[in-house]
């Protein structure tokens, strides 16, 4: 696997989603009222209750997940953070590789509406799911806010084996007639090689 250019790097930072640590909010406030709103979204996916979740995300949203590789750094950023940069790992699409998934609102939609079919195999019987949620990062951006959070998630489907998924989640979340809605997720996955059944999950 060729090694991400410079250029192909930088097309995947503006693509990702990523803060102004200068925008923090230290609004305990707001704070709270971002952590409720993923409380709920847990809650909802965790009781399968997926069309309410749809009800979260905006219309134009964007929901990826990048892959992930071993990268073999660059000697010229040695000595600095740069160089072992989470960044330098993944690969988001157009020029730097192919991500696991990149769906838009069509897509999600779809998804959510086989899961109530009766000829969806993989939803029947319907997984176990427990999703935690911690870490929460919030900062400000035009029209709403970017916010980090660590999601760790238990998943069981009529088996004797318990799956533990972890990764970190990059949001932007946009107020729409004063409702927050996910209007983009990064979803960055801790996995070398992914030992999970499947993927075809909500994070």
């Amino acid at each position: 696997m060729s090694e991400p250019t410079a250029t192909s790097k930088a097309m995947a930072r503006s693509y990702g989603v990523n803060a102004d640590e200068s925008m923090a909010v230290a609004d305990f406030a707001i704070i709270s009222r971002l952590e409720q709103f993923y409380f709920r979204e847990a809650r909802l996916l965790d009781e399968r209750k997926f069309q309410q979740w749809l009800g979260l995300i905006t219309q134009d949203i964007e929901y990826t997940m990048p892959s992930r590789f071993i990268a073999t750094p660059n000697p010229r950023e040695r000595g600095t953070e740069a160089y072992h940069a989470l960044e330098n790992e993944l690969e988001r699409g157009e020029l730097d590789g192919v991500p696991i998934r990149q769906e838009g609102y069509m897509h999600l939609a779809m998804r959510v509406e086989r899961s109530y079919k009766v000829n969806a195999w993989a939803e029947n019987p319907p997984a176990r799911t427990r999703r935690f949620v911690s870490n929460v990062e919030v900062f400000e951006s035009e029209g709403g806010y970017i916010c980090y959070s660590n999601l760790s998630m238990v998943y069981n489907r009529h088996d004797n084996v318990d799956h533990t998924l972890t990764a970190q989640r990059r949001d932007q979340l946009r107020l729409e007639d004063s409702e927050l809605k996910i209007a983009k997720r990064e979803i960055i996955h801790d996995w070398n090689v992914v030992t999970a059944p499947t993927l075809g999950l909500y994070f």
